[in-house]
């Protein structure tokens, strides 16, 4: 995924929230409508069998997302699988993740697309009814993949109308980072686990520790990803479990948006604070606490003189929960006219599920609970930690569409809200009958 502050706003339309801002309308006005279940698997034995590739040379056309410091571990590992497999040469395309979300429907149905990529998990549903990617039981079979080696949220959240689209390869949560110089200067001695315990650490912040506004509250990025996950913590959900109907209006909603603005009427946060600035402000050791993405773990290592740390999302409501994403593995209908391509896409899916440790170094959780269990990941401090977190984790329904509704629904409404322009109830009402409508035009769009 790629994170770093260049590529701040194609992070925040295509990983925010639950998804991709107007990814749903892109691939509409790419593909058009249709009343056609998602396109069949390939046939029995088409991926090949075993982990590797021994029929004659073919070329894969690999794209992502991956613009950011993520995206010369994923080069790195491409150019090693390259080199161990003569046969297969696979050539990587990394584009931002608006682009690649908005291109990749047209380019594949030309036949100038990707044969295999890399989408996040939101987007499965959505492609899948598109006949954009086909299904991959088969190789999760042939390579012996099952839940048991995931988190079950992940393993999960790949499948659409009960065949597999997606191979998890990691998992991406909101993380709680701390400056704990800042920290000790204010006589804080253990990282905030809880609601009281966050909250004293504000006020001994702003107190003995001088740090005038302890806490920044977005109003932008990624201000929506903690609501997503206070939301659960407070007892509520985004949406229903069938994804027919936004549920986020609950009194779960507006407690997580009443806790967000506490800070900013108090003074412990800024008003109006813009996408991401909470992040520049950690940098410069402006704020003592943040919530940001795991991905943020490699930006903070190259500040000078930041004494960080980082720790799961606090619980402030009744249970743990956090928001999450995840990359996973896709291949598409155009690969599907050349078997040679299908079982080189296996053998290439396999390397890299396999080396997802190296990949973990980016700033990712591995799927593969054999790569989390292994001493050479616990050795990842960050990672391991934020690890912990995994059975907490928020994914959204699958089903097509569902990446639109976020940004003109509670996305909208988390902003208004903390802007100070609209009360929380007002807001996520309003949002709520909105994204309800969307919800049932994406049913009838993509009805099977």
């Amino acid at each position: 995924m790629s994170h770093s502050p260049s590529s701040d706003l194609s992070r925040r339309l295509l990983l925010g929230g639950f998804g991709a801002i107007g990814a749903s309308a892109a691939l509409s006005a790419c593909s058009g409508g249709t009343s056609t279940p998602p396109g069949a698997a390939p046939s029995s034995g088409s991926f090949g069998e075993g982990d590797k590739y021994e029929g004659p040379k073919v070329a894969l056309a690999f794209w992502n997302g991956f613009t950011g410091g993520d995206g010369p571990f994923m080069k790195q590992m491409v150019d090693a699988f390259n080199k161990e497999n003569p046969n297969v040469t696979v050539a990587m395309n990394t584009l931002q993740w608006a682009d690649f979300y908005a291109k990749v429907p047209t380019a594949v149905a030309s036949g100038a697309g990707p044969d295999v990529a890399c989408m996040h998990i939101d987007q499965l549903a959505t492609n899948a009814a598109r006949r954009v990617i086909v299904p991959l039981d088969e190789i999760a079979t042939g390579l012996k993949l099952e839940e048991d080696d995931f988190a079950p949220v992940v393993w999960n959240a790949g499948e659409y109308q009960d065949k597999r689209y997606g191979i998890p390869l990691d998992i991406h949560p909101l993380g709680f980072y701390v400056n704990k110089g800042l920290m000790t200067k204010a006589g804080i001695t253990e990282i905030p686990t809880d609601r009281a315990g966050f909250e004293a650490a504000v006020t001994e912040l702003k107190g003995k520790g001088g740090v005038a506004n302890p806490f920044w509250v977005t109003a932008t990025w990624p201000a929506h990803l903690i609501f997503t996950s206070l939301i659960a913590q407070f007892g509520g959900s985004i949406f229903d479990e069938e994804g027919a109907k936004a549920t986020f209006n609950s009194d779960a909603g507006v407690e997580s948006l009443e806790w967000m603005t506490k800070f900013i009427q108090s003074g412990s946060s800024p008003k109006n604070v813009s996408n991401d600035a909470q992040a520049v402000a950690f940098r410069q050791q402006r704020n003592a606490m943040t919530f940001d993405g795991i991905w943020m773990m490699n930006e903070w290592a190259k500040v000078k003189g930041l004494d960080w740390e980082a720790a799961k999302f606090p619980t402030i409501g009744d249970k743990p929960a956090v928001w999450a994403s995840s990359h996973n593995f896709v291949v598409t209908s155009q690969a599907t006219k050349d078997p040679n391509k299908l079982a080189a896409s296996r053998a290439f899916i396999s390397y890299v599920s396999g080396k997802s440790l190296e990949w973990a170094k980016s700033g990712q959780v591995p799927a593969r609970a054999s790569v989390r269990d292994s001493a050479e990941f616990k050795a990842l401090k960050v990672q391991s930690v934020l690890a912990e977190q995994l059975p907490d984790v928020q994914f959204p329904p699958s089903v097509p569409g569902i990446g639109g509704v976020v940004a003109p629904t509670y996305e909208t409404a988390v902003n208004e809200v903390i802007l100070g322009k609209k009360e929380p109830k007002a807001a996520l009402d309003e949002a709520a009958k909105k994204a309800d409508s969307l919800l049932a035009a994406d049913r009838s769009k993509y009805k099977a």
